[in-house]
């Protein structure tokens, strides 16, 4: 059995994934302690998934297409997601400090 090679550019697909960041921009900039960035990234992620399935269940084209044979990437998307979380909630303190 050979491992299934992935282009490194779906993983980057994967981590700049325009729902991913937008949702989990949005949820970590409303994150009121830092515990919260971590379900943020976990709601983000599931949206993110939920979006992709239904584009490809439609036969609409994504940048990184969720199938059975295909990757799903899960480990690139969730410390994206968190990643992104991290920046939303980062950028809502820094943005206080400022005023």
């Amino acid at each position: 059995m050979t491992p299934v090679g992935v282009p490194v550019s779906v993983w980057i697909w994967a981590a700049f994934d325009p729902v991913l960041i937008a949702v989990a921009v949005s949820l970590g900039w409303r994150a009121d302690q830092k515990g919260k960035i971590f379900i943020a990234a976990i709601a983000a992620l599931a949206i993110a998934l939920l979006v992709d399935w239904l584009l490809t269940l439609i036969g609409l084209p994504t940048l990184a297409p969720l199938s059975r044979s295909g990757p799903t990437l899960f480990p690139v998307r969730a410390v994206a997601a968190l990643a992104w979380a991290a920046l939303g909630y980062g950028a809502r303190r820094l943005r206080g400090r400022w005023r």
